[in-house]
């Protein structure tokens, strides 16, 4: 037996959060197993709506370890296809949750969906629940701020480079994970070398342009790091969009290693500079406020 909650959970923000609290809570108090259903790949992407602008905030991956961290005890992935899309409310409880995964109870957020069904109030759908033999259990948006804290928050606040306010609606520190591959090196030639970094999960959205500080995982150690996430106009050239990071007080040989970055600060818009001089310099002052503001 199990109490669950359905969804994409993209980001397992504070709201999210909230669902998952309340989710353990109820399991715990019945003696039943606290599960988590949600769905792989995105939708939108699967039915072709807008699918070309959408990044992720989480990749499964940090979807699954994120959750089970808040202390759920399962976590299931259903593929999403057209046909899975085309499920009424009522067959997706009953077929799945029921006969599949033996729930006993559904955990809704405030704006919760269920099937392609349209309902006209949050009170029809529960009830729909109920008829299929399941306790329905409302839990209320979180919220924070002008409002209830949604993963579309969150990638407005990261597309501008606002990581702040993404950690106050995450609850964490948002974070890119990648390969370290390749670069021109020229930024060893100026004294501060940088990890050019490849996405492992290509969706993965990208704060917006500008200078970061940083904490960077690599080799089983964590340093502090400041990040350059933009074209380079002082010397890209009109190069392609890079995510560059140099990690400071490290001089190891990283290419073709796992690098993560956590995002603590935005030091500064990525800007142009007369001349290799003038981008040293002011990389020696990036480097010293974010050694200044990066704490535990």
């Amino acid at each position: 037996m199990a109490v669950a909650a359905t969804g994409f959970f993209d980001g397992v923000h504070l709201g999210h959060r909230q669902v998952i609290d309340q989710l353990c809570a109820i399991a715990r108090q019945r003696g039943e197993e606290s599960l988590i259903v949600t769905f792989w790949p995105h939708p939108r992407s699967v039915l072709q709506q807008d699918a070309d602008r959408l990044r992720l905030l989480t990749s499964l991956q940090e979807k699954r370890e994120r959750c089970l961290s808040y202390g759920v005890d399962r976590f299931e992935v259903l593929p999403f296809t057209r046909a899975f899309s085309t499920l009424s409310a009522e067959a997706f409880v009953r077929d799945y949750l029921v006969d599949r995964f033996g729930v006993t109870t559904l955990i809704l957020g405030y704006d919760h969906r269920l099937g392609h069904d349209r309902f006209e109030s949050p009170q029809q759908m529960m009830d729909m629940v109920a008829r299929c033999g399941v306790q329905p259990v409302r839990v209320e948006a979180f919220t924070a701020g002008s409002g209830a804290v949604s993963s579309t928050q969150i990638r407005t606040a990261l597309y501008a480079g606002d990581v702040a306010s993404a950690t106050q609606m995450l609850g964490y520190r948002y974070s890119l994970c990648g390969v370290v591959v390749t670069g021109d090196k020229l930024g060893r030639t100026l004294g501060f070398p940088t990890a050019n970094m490849l996405l492992y999960e290509p969706l993965k959205l990208v704060p917006g342009n500008g200078v970061y500080a940083v904490w960077v995982d690599v080799l089983g150690r964590r340093c502090k790091g400041v990040c350059n996430i933009g074209t380079r106009p002082t010397v890209g050239l009109g190069h392609a969009r890079r995510i560059e990071t140099h990690i400071l007080d490290f001089d190891e040989d990283i290419y073709g290693l796992d690098l993560r970055i956590e995002f603590c600060a935005r030091l500064r818009d990525e800007q142009r500079f007369d001349s290799l001089d003038a981008l040293t310099q002011q990389l020696h002052r990036d480097c010293r406020k974010a050694a200044e503001i990066i704490v535990a």
